[in-house]
């Protein structure tokens, strides 16, 4: 066993006497040490039940002849955070994660892991450590929130920011918004679109971290206990085998999970997680390769907010295995992938049939022939941009505008609530880039606005920032080079025409390359007060198609 090292021998009998002032008993110590990381916190919907989770996961491992031992990872809410200095703090916990789990699991020498995630960045940061670390593991979320119903309709946090541009707009009125505030949020779980959390729970299914089940088992129920139990017996049986995650989060798996985040309709955020996951994996996934695989693969869900359902929808449909086995018609799956269950993705997948098409629709009737994520390019964005396809409405998949440009999300809210954005305009937020903001915010608050003012189905914003999963709307992020690097978003003026076409792939902007260079030549970059982590987490971080890795010295 590898948690020998810190147990076993003369040399350890130290390490014993603080292994038993835990309380272990000697038949404890001679079984395999399971770190049980736990998102547990009282900050974020999403995590305030994770305590019930992990006790499931530990009775799990017990059962399954492991010592269950559980330590913390922390997590934040990108919708507190949201719309203020807070959100810098998001993405960037991403890394955090990754290096205290990688810490707390060598330093104690654990013999297999159970991740134990909910929310946004703390699903990829942990999948990030998984790989770094390589030793048995599962992942096991706290699940998805329950959707909201107001006035008879199912709503979700989307609708909750949308209903605030609609006041702005004088569509809403207070004690309108107020009922949405109380009505929306009905459960514990993570937010109950397809918005990042659930993305990324979702996609690790489709990796083979985690059960069937796992990305869509809503966390009221209590099918999700059952889930955690197995899970902790499905490490069990994992370090047993000497499965760990390289031999599941191959290329070929990195490959399944961009087709079925084409089919979901996934957050754009996944563009910025799945590079960075694999990257710890020893895979390079270049997001060049999104449109290839967008161009054979059919968008097969619209769930919130590029359609009325919810998570908890696509569950009763079957679930993530369901979509896969839809998809697996048209051979676009590698089904010889290893899983967390001990068997294959295609043995996995055998006989999850699509119980309801209104929601995951068959492959022979699609909401497109293309995936829901495009990767554009352009003079504006030389190494990539990207947008959520699927929930652009049909007249924005082709656009062209004068540029209002912003230097901060702020001053674009305040733009947009005071009514000086109107429709044909295309908004550029800049200097809010993995190094500029520094910690690359979500604009799901000016989206919002935007779709609120009644604007959604006639004005783009691109931004070097990224956007929530709940946005929807020609929303364009992750421009790069981003403007603190000296990208061309950097030197977009007001009133420049700017033409986007999503079909085509391309964002142009209409400024000859001898005005450019004369911009270039008197570009002086905005900077931006930063200390503590942030300071650092600006000095080493790449750009976002690159993943917003952190560079290594």
């Amino acid at each position: 066993m590898r948690s020998d090292k810190a147990k076993s021998g003369m040399q350890q009998a130290p390490a014993r006497s603080l292994f038993r002032a835990l309380g272990l008993t000697e038949e404890e110590l001679e079984r395999p040490l399971v770190g049980i990381v736990s998102s547990y916190n009282e900050i974020v919907p999403g995590h305030m039940h994770l305590d019930k989770i992990v006790d499931a996961v530990k009775q799990g491992v017990a059962m399954a002849g492991g010592t269950p031992i559980v330590f913390p990872a922390i997590a934040v809410c990108d919708g507190i955070a949201m719309g203020h200095e807070g959100m810098k703090y998001s993405l960037v916990t991403r890394d955090l994660i990754a290096d205290s789990t990688e810490c707390m699991a060598l330093a104690h020498q654990f013999d297999a892991l159970v991740m134990v995630p909910n929310c946004d960045k703390n699903v990829p940061g942990l999948l990030m450590a998984a790989a770094r670390i390589n030793i048995p593991t599962v992942f096991v979320s706290g699940g998805p929130m329950l959707a909201g119903h107001v006035n008879g309709q199912k709503r979700s946090l989307s609708s909750m920011f949308e209903a605030v541009g609609a006041y702005a707009a004088g569509t809403m009125t207070e004690e309108e918004v107020e009922d949405f505030a109380c009505k929306v949020c009905p459960t514990c779980g993570s937010c109950s679109g397809m918005y990042t959390a659930n993305s990324m729970n979702c996609l690790t299914e489709v990796l083979g971290m985690g059960l069937p089940g796992n990305g869509t088992i809503p966390a009221v129920y209590s099918e999700r206990l059952r889930l955690a139990k197995k899970a902790g017996m499905a490490v069990m049986d994992m370090y047993n085998k000497n499965i760990c995650p390289r031999d599941i989060m191959t290329e070929a798996a990195f490959r399944n999970a961009m087709t079925m985040d084409m089919a979901l309709g996934c957050s754009t955020n996944s563009m910025l997680h799945l590079p960075a996951i694999a990257h710890e994996a020893g895979v390079v996934l270049n997001v060049d390769i999104a449109n290839e695989i967008s161009s054979r693969t059919p968008n097969l869900c619209h769930l919130a907010p590029a359609g009325p359902t919810y998570i908890e929808d696509l569950n009763e449909a079957g679930g993530i295995y369901a979509v896969m086995n839809e998809i697996s018609k048209l051979g676009l799956l590698d089904l010889s992938c290893m899983t967390v269950t001990g068997k294959t993705m295609g043995e996995n997948i055998k006989g999850c049939v699509n119980k309801n098409p209104e929601i995951i629709r068959p492959v022979d009737n699609p909401y497109s022939k293309t995936g829901g994520i495009a990767v554009l390019r352009g003079n504006l964005a030389p190494d990539s941009c990207v947008v959520k396809r699927s929930a652009v409405v049909p007249e924005m998949l082709k656009h062209e505008g004068p540029a209002r440009v912003f230097d901060c999300e702020e001053d674009a809210i305040d733009a947009i609530k005071g009514g000086k954005i109107v429709a044909g305009d295309v908004v550029v937020i800049r200097y809010e880039g993995p190094k500029g903001g520094p910690g690359m915010r979500e604009m799901l608050n000016p989206t919002s606005a935007i779709t609120g003012m009644g604007l959604g189905s006639s004005v783009a914003l691109i931004t070097d920032g990224r956007f929530s999963g709940a946005s929807r709307g020609a929303s364009i992020g992750h421009v790069c080079p981003e403007a603190a690097a000296g990208g061309p978003i950097a030197l977009v003026e007001e009133g420049d025409i700017i033409a986007i076409d999503i079909d085509a792939h391309s964002v142009t902007l209409k400024v000859s390359e001898e005005e450019l260079a004369r911009r270039r030549a008197a570009w002086k970059p905005v900077k931006k007060p930063v200390s503590g982590y942030l300071k650092r987490y600006a000095r080493l971080v790449t750009s976002a198609d690159r993943g917003a890795v952190l560079e290594d010295e």
